[in-house]
């Protein structure tokens, strides 16, 4: 099957809302083993264990698709997974990793501010609350029509040794 015809069929598997999660993840298993490329089909294949809550065969297929290259033949889905692969690992337990791997999340038009929103949703889970907090407002602040300055003062603040929210 040719690149494309690949492309198609991944996408259509996607979008069929026909498709219960079950499905989905037996068709991608076959679908993911005629990948173009190998961190491809671990990708697919990992995004498919995810949805349908399969954590650690997720995890272990984004680590594959790491492995195989991904970043360099899919900048796209490379920042996707970032994406993806911290939320399996928060959802595992893992938080740390989860929040690491967010922190270094490549900034890209396909994921716009979610590394940052799910950054915040780890931080979060690890108790940092206030952190999480700032990082949320911070993802949103550039959006915001108005109130930009003061938004992003009182997001400092939020973090700042010694400094309130009550900022003049």
């Amino acid at each position: 099957m040719d690149d494309d015809g690949w492309e198609r069929r991944a996408s259509a598997l996607w979008g069929d809302e026909t498709v219960d999660d079950e499905a989905r993840l037996a068709a991608m298993r076959v679908l993911s083993a005629t990948a173009p490329h190998p961190a491809l089909g671990a990708f697919e294949l990992g995004g498919a264990y995810d949805s349908a809550g399969h954590e650690a065969e997720a995890d272990r297929e984004y680590t594959a698709a790491y492995e195989a290259g991904l970043a360099e033949v899919d900048p796209d889905r490379a920042a996707q997974m970032a994406v993806q692969h911290a939320s399996t690992l928060r959802n595992l337990g893992r938080i740390d990793e989860a929040i690491a791997l967010l922190e270094d999340a490549p900034e890209h038009p396909s994921t716009g501010a979610a590394p940052r929103v799910f950054l915040a949703l780890a931080l979060h889970t690890a108790g940092r609350h206030d952190e999480a907090l700032r990082v949320a407002i911070e993802a949103i602040e550039p959006g915001l029509p108005r109130y930009r300055r003061s938004v992003r003062a009182y997001a400092a603040a939020l973090t700042a040794p010694g400094a309130s929210l009550d900022i003049p």
